[in-house]
């Protein structure tokens, strides 16, 4: 019997720890949740690439089948993706790239879709975009990841003569002419 009563305080002062560790879980993420609010109320918007006013440096890649990009090749306002396979935000804002490179002005080849894939596995997005897009799959790091300073996934921006007109992590970000 003096085991089993034993055993019940045991049990019963491994709850109450556990229980007074949860409530400094939760304590903790509310400071945190507090913090972060703070800093977004102050910080203003999240730059995950080169800022409007920036100039994208000299890049040279190939698009996935086969065609030599440059920064020089975008004279005229060019629109610019940058995804991730794996990355929901990703995902749910690729159907809606896709509709502003059908109606951006100069078609597929003002419009600049970067894939930045890891292990070679693209999860479909190039096959997505390259109807609407010149398409570049890179690992991260690569040159034209570098050229846009992506801080982040996803990232979009117009592009026009090597500098940066706009640019965000979400397509409504970016001015009203992506749609023009």
């Amino acid at each position: 019997m003096s085991v089993f009563v034993v055993a019940v305080v045991i049990v019963g002062l491994l709850g109450l720890v556990n229980l007074l560790f949860s409530f400094g879980v939760i304590r903790r993420m509310r400071e945190h949740t507090e913090t972060l609010d703070d800093l977004a109320r102050q910080g203003g918007p999240v730059e995950v690439m080169l800022g409007a006013g920036e100039v994208v440096a000299d890049f040279d890649a190939r698009t996935v089948d086969g065609a030599q990009v440059s920064r020089d090749g975008f004279a005229d306002t060019t629109l610019v993706g940058v995804f991730s396979p794996g990355c929901s935000a990703c995902e749910a804002q690729l159907d809606e790239f896709v509709e502003h490179a059908m109606a951006h002005p100069g078609g597929r080849r003002q419009v600049l879709a970067l894939v930045v894939d890891e292990e070679a596995d693209s999860g479909g997005y190039v096959s997505r975009l390259e109807p609407v897009s010149l398409v570049v799959r890179e690992r991260r790091y690569g040159p034209v990841y570098e050229a846009l300073a992506v801080r982040g996934f996803p990232a979009f921006a117009l592009v026009e003569g090597g500098v940066v007109l706009s640019s965000g992590f979400d397509l409504s970000a970016l001015s009203s002419a992506v749609g023009r």
